[in-house]
C-alpha cells in the first residue's frame, strides 16, 4: 500500500553520528551510575530478576540489560483506524499529526472566549479532526469538568471514540481506568485478540523528572506491554527545573528516564511496542512558565528525534503549538514553525496541534489553521520530482520565446501538482475588501463552525454503543 506521507527529501538532522554515540553512552551510564527511583514494587522485582542492581527503590542498570532490550526494538508499529483499516505506519521518517490531551481550557468556537472544558468539547474536537484531511490522529484536547473527575478519563475515551473514526492517542488517570478504557477498546475492535493484532489506540504516559518511574504511571507502562499494545513513554523534562539547564545534559536525562522504562516494558514482553520521544523544553526564568514554543525546546525535539531514529524506535513529536494566549499572528507562526521542523526531522506521530496558552489552551481556530499549515508543508516536504515529464524540453522548444502555457494539455495533465489551501488568502486585495475582509482567525472560527453544525462522523452501531455506554458507568459508581 502507498504512503502518502513518506518524505522524499533528506531529513534534517541536528546530532551528528558522534554526538549520538556520546549521547547514548552517557545516558547509559547515568543509568549505570545514578540509576533511576521505581516506585512500583512490581516493577523492580521485575528489573532485578532482568539483571539490574536494586536498593531499596534505586535501580541501576547494566549497560548490556539496555543494549540487549534496544536490539529488540520494534522499527514500526502500525496503527489502524477504528473499524480496523490500517491508517498510521510509525516507521522512519512517516509523518502524522494530531491534537493533544488534557487542556482544562478551550476557546469557545462560538463565542470566541476562553472557558473551562467540558465533555462536549472532547465531542466536538474529535468530529473536527474525523473531518479534517491532514489531521491522522485525535488526543482529547481537554479535561471534561462536568463529569465525575475520578473517572473523567474514561468519559473522554467514549467521547473520542463515538465521534471520529480515527485513532486514538489518550491517557488514563490510573491502572484501573486504564483497564476500563482497554475493555471499551476492546468492545470496540471486537475482541482482545483483534484489539493487539490491529490496534486503533496508544496509551500516552510519563516518567517524572528527574529519573522517576512513578508508581502509576508504572504500573500503565506494565499493563500496556503485558497486552502488547502501543505506548508512547515520554517525559517532560524542564531544563533549569526538573533537568540540567543545558540541553545536552537535559537530553541525557531524559533519554535515560525513556530508556529505563523501555528496558522494563522489554523484561515484560520482548519487542513491546514502544514509542519513543518527549518533552526536553526550557524554563523562561522571568515568568517560570514552561515554553511550547522556545527555540531551545524545538532544537531538543529534533535531537530527541535524531535519537529515535538512532536506536530504530517510532518517535512521538511536537506541531501546532504555541505560548500565545489567544489565537493570533504568534500563535500562527510559532504553530507553523513547528510543523515545519517536525515534518523536516521526521517524527512519526507529531501531536498538540491546536495548543496555546502554553499547553493549557485548546484553540478550534489553531487547529483548523493548522490543518492547511500541514498541507503547505507536506507538498515542501515532497520535494521536485525530476523526469522527462517534469523537465518538459520538447514542450520548452514547442512554445519558444513569447508563447503560453496555459492553455497546454500538460498544464492540465500536471496544474494539481501544485498545492491549493482552504483557509490562506491568495485573492488579490480589491477583491478581498470586496467580498468580506476577513482575516485568518475569522475565517479559521466559521470554518470549525461549519464542521461542529454539518459533519456527522460514521456512528457505531447502537449495540455497541450502549456497551459502551455500559462499561463506562460501571466506573462511575
Amino acid at each position: 500500500m502507498e504512503n502518502k506521507y513518506r518524505l522524499n527529501i533528506p531529513r534534517l538532522n541536528v546530532l551528528a553520528r558522534d554526538q549520538l554515540e556520546q549521547i547514548h553512552l552517557s545516558t547509559l551510564e547515568v543509568l549505570r551510575r545514578t540509576g533511576v527511583a521505581v516506585k512500583e514494587p512490581k516493577a523492580v522485582e521485575i528489573l532485578k530478576k532482568g539483571g539490574c542492581y536494586v536498593k531499596a527503590e534505586r535501580v541501576r542498570f547494566p549497560s548490556n540489560l539496555v543494549e540487549r532490550a534496544l536490539r529488540n526494538t520494534p522499527p514500526r508499529i502500525g496503527m489502524c483506524d477504528r473499524s480496523g483499516q490500517p491508517a498510521m505506519f510509525l516507521e522512519e521518517n512517516n509523518v502524522y499529526f494530531g491534537t493533544g490531551s488534557d487542556t482544562p481550557n478551550v476557546v469557545d468556537p462560538y463565542t470566541g472566549k476562553r472557558r473551562t472544558s467540558v465533555l462536549k468539547d472532547i465531542e466536538n474536537v474529535s468530529r473536527v479532526v474525523d473531518f479534517l484531511d491532514e489531521i491522522s490522529f485525535v488526543m482529547c484536547s481537554g479535561i471534561a469538568s462536568d463529569v465525575n473527575p475520578k473517572i473523567s478519563d474514561v468519559y473522554h475515551f467514549e467521547a473520542m471514540v463515538n465521534h471520529t473514526e480515527k485513532p486514538i492517542v489518550f491517557t488514563a488517570w490510573n491502572l484501573e481506568n486504564l483497564k476500563t478504557i482497554i475493555s471499551l477498546a476492546e468492545a470496540v475492535a471486537g475482541g482482545e485478540e483483534k484489539l493487539k493484532n490491529s490496534p486503533f489506540v496508544a496509551l500516552y504516559t510519563e516518567p517524572i523528572s528527574p529519573l522517576t518511574l512513578a508508581e502509576e504511571s508504572t504500573q500503565k507502562l506494565m499493563f500496556m506491554a503485558e497486552k502488547s499494545l502501543p505506548v508512547v513513554f515520554t517525559p517532560a523534562v524542564i531544563t533549569g527545573a526538573t533537568g540540567p539547564v543545558t540541553l545536552a545534559g537535559g537530553l541525557i536525562q531524559g533519554n535515560a528516564e525513556i530508556l529505563a522504562g523501555y528496558v522494563l516494558a522489554n523484561l515484560i514482553n520482548e519487542g513491546a511496542p514502544f514509542i519513543y520521544g518527549g518533552g526536553v523544553t526550557s524554563m523562561d526564568m522571568a515568568t517560570s512558565t514552561l515554553c511550547y514554543a522556545s527555540a531551545e525546546f524545538m532544537l531538543a525535539t529534533s535531537a530527541l528525534t535524531d535519537l529515535a531514529r538512532y536506536y530504530r524506535l517510532p518517535m512521538f513529536s511536537f506541531a501546532g503549538c504555541s505560548d500565545s494566549n489567544t489565537y493570533d499572528q504568534q500563535a500562527s507562526l510559532e504553530g507553523a514553525l513547528w510543523t515545519l521542523l517536525s515534518s523536516l526531522n521526521g517524527g512519526n506521530l507529531v501531536h498538540d496541534v491546536g495548543y496555546i496558552n502554553n499547553g493549557l489552551t485548546t484553540s478550534f481556530e489553531q487547529l483548523v489553521v493548522s490543518n492547511d499549515v500541514i498541507g503547505l508543508v507536506r507538498r515542501i516536504c515532497s520535494g521536485i520530482e525530476v523526469n522527462e515529464e517534469t523537465m518538459t524540453l520538447d514542450l520548452i522548444d514547442e512554445i519558444g520565446p513569447g508563447g503560453e502555457y496555459l492553455t497546454s494539455d500538460h498544464t492540465l495533465r500536471h496544474f494539481k501538482e501544485n498545492w491549493y489551501p482552504e483557509l490562506i488568502s491568495r485573492v488579490p486585495y480589491d477583491r478581498w475588501e470586496k467580498e468580506d475582509k476577513k482575516d485568518l482567525g475569522t475565517k479559521a472560527r466559521d470554518r470549525a463552525k461549519y464542521i461542529l453544525e454539518n459533519h456527522t462522523p460514521q456512528p457505531l452501531e447502537k449495540k455497541l454503543k450502549a456497551e459502551l455506554r455500559k462499561i463506562a458507568e460501571s466506573r462511575d459508581r
